[in-house]
């Protein structure tokens, strides 16, 4: 598969709206906090910015058109995001959660929402026959998917799952992060909703922190509207702004993306010092097929098992171009090592069972050149290899 032609006009064009009292072609930032009423109860569609705002407004439109979505409501960070959809379960209910998930909504799902009533129950939904009897034993209001997964980029069925999940009336959310909607539209298979850390690739310049939460869904938007008024974890204006400056190269940000990693999964796969490739986009992948038919590319990301003869922090400190860091996404190449950040808080038995073992990496592939890109990564491991 291919990126559709049309998406990289969205991504464009979406984001233009002409500004009528100058013409402005670049998004107006509307700072203010309140608007003048013409008469009480009567406004011209905002009053306060915590309900709405001019900026933020023009940015939920803009990228719930690249999901092919309705509707999008936008927040202060991903894992606000994560939050305001809990808000929409009630005491008693029971999500499954694919469990390869991030470790930041594990933990706010274990720690601060099974203490209002509500439980999860984590489950490997590559394998359906798992997910229907789950589905079956025990009445479920909601399955939570990551798809690819992080940091094992595992593959989940995403219309297969919809299908099971229509037959109990489960609410199925995608976090599609990684994959964006330029290269996976989990709405189109049959999500009910669509979460991203915009923080991510949407932002792509590692200087702002949000999320968004889509849908098609009118009864859902209104009830999560509610929400994002009620609890306010809000994005500022300008934030919104930037987001709206980065989504004009997006479709074409997640091309090169997708086309680095592919490079640099292939160089990895190769090399002597790497025992495992982790990449969707490599026959190797045992769902390559399957990331295939739902994903227009493999996307940036890419995680690998270092062999017993290189020492990882020898490793991890000799990379130029990769810098160790935090988060993903972002133009320039990252490098994170989970067991010890992105998914520390996960108990260690979990990590053992997930593979998320303490030679395992994970890669955020930037836009930089490709070839300067596996040279680096050559390098590391020429100062790394134990066997010198």
């Amino acid at each position: 598969m291919s990126i559709d032609p049309h998406d990289f006009t969205k991504a464009v064009q979406s984001g233009v709206k002409i500004d009528p009292t100058h013409g402005a072609i670049a998004p107006v930032i509307v700072t203010s906090t309140t608007y003048r009423q013409s008469a009480p109860g009567e406004h011209q569609g905002y009053d306060y910015s915590r309900a709405d705002n001019p900026t933020r407004k023009q940015l939920e439109d803009a990228l719930a058109t690249t999901e092919n979505a309705r509707y999008g409501l936008s927040f202060s960070s991903g894992l606000a995001a994560v939050h305001a959809v809990m808000g929409l379960f009630t005491p008693g209910d029971h999500i499954l959660v694919c469990d390869d998930v991030y470790g930041g909504t594990r933990r706010l799902f274990d720690q601060i929402w099974q203490k209002f009533g509500i439980t999860f129950e984590y489950v490997d939904l590559r394998d359906l026959n798992i997910l229907e009897k789950a589905l079956k034993i025990q009445s479920c209001s909601g399955l939570w998917i990551e798809t690819p997964t992080n940091p094992t980029l595992r593959i989940v069925d995403l219309k297969a799952c919809s299908q099971l999940a229509r037959t109990t009336q489960t609410m199925m959310i995608v976090d599609n992060t990684f994959a964006t909607g330029i290269l996976q539209k989990p709405l189109v298979f049959g999500a009910d909703l669509v979460v991203h850390s915009s923080t991510k690739y949407l932002s792509g310049h590692t200087d702002v922190v949000g999320g968004i939460v889509m849908t098609h869904d009118h009864d859902l938007f209104t009830k999560l509207k509610f929400i994002q008024f009620a609890a306010g974890s809000v994005p500022s204006p300008f934030d919104c702004y930037l987001l709206l400056r980065s989504l004009s190269t997006l479709a074409i940000r997640m091309e090169k993306h997708s086309q680095n990693a592919l490079a640099v999964a292939t160089h990895l796969e190769q090399h002597p010092q790497v025992s495992k490739v982790l990449y969707p986009g490599l026959p190797s992948h045992p769902q390559h097929q399957l990331a295939q038919q739902q994903m227009c590319a493999g996307s940036g990301m890419v995680s690998f098992y270092l062999d017993h003869t290189t020492d990882l922090k020898t490793f991890c400190a000799s990379t130029k171009l990769f810098v160790l860091a935090e988060s993903l996404g972002s133009t320039k190449s990252l490098m994170n090592h989970p067991a010890t950040m992105t998914h520390a808080s996960v108990d260690q038995k979990q990590r053992d069972y997930l593979s998320i073992t303490h030679d395992l990496l994970r890669l955020s592939v930037g836009i930089e050149n490709s070839a300067d890109l596996c040279e680096d990564l050559s390098s590391a491991f020429t100062s790394a290899s134990l066997a010198r």
